[in-house]
């Protein structure tokens, strides 16, 4: 694909390079030659195009021209006039005088032509002058423009052709080819796409027709509906208008009986308002006299309050005073249980040391006693010692003996 896309890139590449004129420089002097005879060619034509825009504005133009090219000009305007004439006169006149007016005809033609030339000689003699002229005159007839493109489109033609060698040309013979294939290929999808979208369009048309069958059906079913709705809306504002008639009378009927029940109910109030006054004069009386106990109570309950706030004073005179002395007491206190703490640590030590004492005078006695013990048996193995060895010498089979007893 990739490759096929290249192949496709190179192609339309050469192909733009063949078919547009500016990729083609001439290459023999021959070729050179054409082009700037068709190029002066063309000059001439776009100056000869502007000779009537001149003409009619020779007035403005008169100082840049100069006095030759406005004779020539004078004189071209008198000759093309001449030439109007006579052809108007030839078509009014009959055909015996023909041989003559086209005799007068073509030298006034060759006459023309000649004064054409010189013009344009004199005209090309100075370019800043056809540049300026083309700058300030550029309005010409449709038809002349046309021909000037023309003629530029066949100068690029002849281009084409004087550049192009024979494979050249085949080349673009076979590229038109393919581009008059694919054209025509293209002509065949665009004709199948055609035929589809008339397909598609037939087939819209036939749903918008059932649509607008649809709607009709629609808009006469709620034409139907609208007058049922008429209809019924007449016979419910009939039906609305009796039982507002009905309902009227009823309410007529029971606002009279509630104007009797509320004359009654005012009756009612009247009498009760007479009792409430009574009531409420003797309650008027009675919260009087239970204001005039509230005050003297409020009197009595300030007076206990002053004699309690004083007692009260007194006896915080009194707690911050014992306060005061209990804080003096709580540092002696501390003073004090830091010295019993003291005192108790000293004397656990000393019953400490009278404990290690005893031990160490009870472990020294129990020694004392041992050792004594120690000394006692010793001196006594020592002072009978000496015996038994003389006892040794006698016998020694009671020694034996004694010591099997032993």
């Amino acid at each position: 694909m990739g490759t096929e896309a290249a192949e496709k890139a190179v192609i339309t590449v050469d192909a733009v390079k063949v078919l547009d004129p500016r990729w083609l420089k001439p290459n023999s002097i021959e070729t050179e030659r054409i082009l700037s005879v068709l190029d002066e060619t063309i000059a001439k034509l776009e100056l000869s195009s502007l000779i009537p825009r001149i003409i009619g504005s020779l007035d403005r133009f008169a100082d840049l021209l100069g006095p030759e090219i406005t004779t020539n000009l004078m004189e071209y305007q008198k000759l093309s006039n001449q030439m109007e004439q006579l052809l108007v006169t030839a078509e009014e006149e009959d055909t015996t005088k023909a041989g003559e007016q086209r005799g007068s005809l073509h030298l006034l033609e060759q006459h023309l032509k000649c004064c054409v030339r010189n013009i344009l000689r004199l005209l090309l003699a100075i370019p800043s002058l056809c540049k300026a002229l083309k700058y300030e005159v550029w309005a010409r007839e449709p038809a002349t423009e046309a021909f000037i493109k023309a003629f530029g489109e066949f100068r690029n033609f002849m281009l084409e052709r004087l550049l192009t060698s024979p494979t050249e040309e085949e080349e673009t013979v076979q590229l038109m080819e393919g581009i008059s294939l694919r054209i025509n290929r293209n002509t065949e999808t665009i004709t199948a796409l055609q035929a589809e979208l008339a397909a598609a369009i037939r087939t819209r048309d036939e749903e918008i027709q059932n649509k607008d069958n649809m709607i009709k059906d629609l808009k006469n079913s709620m034409e139907i509906l609208d007058e049922c709705c008429k209809n019924n809306i007449l016979q419910v504002r009939w039906e609305g208008e009796k039982q507002q008639k009905e309902e009227l009378r009823a309410s007529q009927a029971r606002c009279a009986r509630l104007q009797q029940d509320i004359q009654q109910l005012e009756a009612q109030l009247n009498k009760l308002v007479l009792e409430h006054r009574a009531s409420e004069l003797a309650l008027r009386k009675r919260k009087c006299r239970v204001e005039t106990e509230i005050l003297n109570w409020v009197q009595a309950y300030d007076t206990d309050m002053a004699e309690k706030q004083a007692e009260f004073e007194e006896v915080h005179a009194a707690y911050t005073k014992e306060k005061a002395e209990l804080s003096l007491l709580m540092e002696k206190h501390a003073v004090l249980f830091q010295e019993y703490s003291q005192i108790e640590e000293e004397r656990r030590i000393n019953e400490e040391k009278k404990k290690q004492a005893l031990e160490k005078l009870a472990r020294m006695t129990l020694a004392a006693t041992r050792i004594q013990a120690f000394w006692r048996g010793y001196l006594i193995r020592s002072t009978f010692k000496p015996k038994k060895k003389k006892k040794k010498g006698k016998g020694k089979g009671k020694g034996k003996g004694k010591k099997e007893k032993k």
